[in-house]
């Protein structure tokens, strides 16, 4: 599917680079028929996944093997393996450039939308561009709002949100790289059900089923749009079984929060949750086990004080062991980005600040945290410019990188897979 590019900037014509492509197919698939069809599998098995997806017209039996489910997993686990040994990690990157930012009634909307391309871009020195993706028409038919949210990714799958602005309940599980996607049921909990609601998403693996699960959490607000004295449900989509299970209440007592990141690490999704503690405000971790689908509380660091005008984000750590969190200020009295990670996974204690960054220029402006990479740098977004520029902890060296966040932006890491190759109801595009 990626065009051959160097620096982003393809060293052939399209029409060259397809001849190309499928001459080098044709000698690999004449080379890989001389050899016995017990050992195909372990030498396709390290074929990337463009020849992959052409080798299965080959022959019914590759077809068969390469659409396998536990093919699909060993090819991902080998491909991994294979990326941490040699540094190849991929970052997906998704600006949603438009005239500015609304939020009312506290609800971020995009305003005059202009457009938000997708890209992958290495996880190198430059973070250059790998190559451009191509968003499926038939998803921009489904939407409600200018454009869809990436939630967060996994193995590949992308998740995507049609909820920047007005309710809706578009919910897509894309991967790019073999060009599929499967829309998801509405969930239970729908305006039309049950009234306003603040929701929380995420996408993780289930390596005890083989299944991947989205984790929907909606705390349902009251007639004033308040919701200290009000219920948080979860909901868990299955893409094995292709439904929504039942709705649950057995969460610990808390508000959700959007727009706050949700990381998956260690198989358990994570997010940023609130709860009330006679009249302050406690924000914690909520932690969601997908295999065993049971929740538990990690507390944030103690010295951490909440205030009012503070914004939080989740991630994961560099070396997506652990999480991470990104604490900012800014108003009148004060000014400043502190970035946080759990050193040791679930053991409180090892809360680290491992920076705290002051406000930069004459104009005091004072940028975003958008996510750790995997050299332990943090990706962050400029507050005037919009520029994306990668922050060196130690040095704390800003690196420009060249591009542009536009007014809503995130970024990824970004496994190539064939996932839902094997799914006869994804749609392919």
């Amino acid at each position: 599917m990626w065009d051959d590019c160097y620096e982003g900037k393809s060293l052939l014509t399209p029409a060259s680079a397809s001849k190309l492509c499928l001459s080098i197919t044709d000698v690999i698939t004449n080379w890989l028929k001389s050899f016995p069809e017990e050992i195909i599998p372990s030498i396709l098995i390290r074929q990337p996944i463009k020849s992959l997806i052409r080798f299965t017209s080959v022959c019914k039996s590759w077809r068969s093997t390469i659409k396998d489910p536990s093919f699909i997993r060993t090819h991902l686990a080998h491909a991994l393996n294979f990326n941490d040994q040699n540094a190849t990690h991929l970052l997906l990157l998704h600006p949603v450039f438009s005239k500015g930012i609304s939020y009312p009634l506290g609800v971020r909307h995009i305003v005059g939308f202009k457009q938000d391309p997708f890209s992958l871009h290495y996880d190198n020195n430059d973070v250059s561009q790998c190559c451009k993706v191509e968003f499926p028409i038939g998803l921009k038919e489904e939407m409600i709002n200018p454009c869809f949210r990436v939630v967060g990714t996994c193995d590949g799958l992308v998740l995507l949100a049609d909820d920047l602005g007005l309710y809706a309940y578009n919910f897509v599980m894309w991967n790019p790289c073999v060009r599929k996607y499967v829309i998801l049921p509405e969930p239970s909990v729908r305006f039309s059900t049950h009234g306003g609601y603040e929701a929380s998403l995420g996408l993780g693996y289930d390596a005890i089923g083989n299944d991947y699960k989205v984790v929907r959490l909606t705390t349902l607000l009251d007639q004033q749009g308040m919701f200290d004295t009000c219920p948080t449900l979860a909901q868990v989509y299955s893409l094995a079984k292709g439904s929504w299970g039942r709705l649950r209440s057995d969460l610990p007592p808390c508000g959700m929060v959007p727009d706050l990141g949700q990381a998956f690490v260690n198989g358990a999704l994570h997010w940023l949750a609130i709860r009330w503690e006679g009249d302050d405000v406690i924000f914690f971790v909520l932690a969601f086990d997908v295999g065993s689908e049971s929740f538990r509380e990690i507390m944030l660091p103690k010295t951490f004080k909440m205030e009012e005008s503070l914004e939080l984000r989740l991630c994961a750590s560099g070396d997506r062991k652990s999480i991470g969190l990104f604490v900012r200020l800014k108003n009148e009295s004060d000014c400043f980005l502190d970035i946080w990670v759990m050193k040791e996974y679930c053991v409180e204690k090892s809360w680290t600040k491992l920076l705290i960054l002051s406000p930069q220029g004459p104009r005091r402006s004072l940028p975003d945290a958008l996510c750790f990479r995997r050299n332990g740098e943090v990706v962050l977004v400029l507050e005037d410019s919009r520029e994306l520029v990668s922050l060196e902890l130690v040095s704390k060296q800003f690196k420009a990188l060249g591009i542009s966040g536009g007014q809503v932006c995130s970024v990824d890491l970004y496994e190539e897979s064939l996932v839902l190759l094997d799914k006869k109801e994804a749609v392919s595009y």
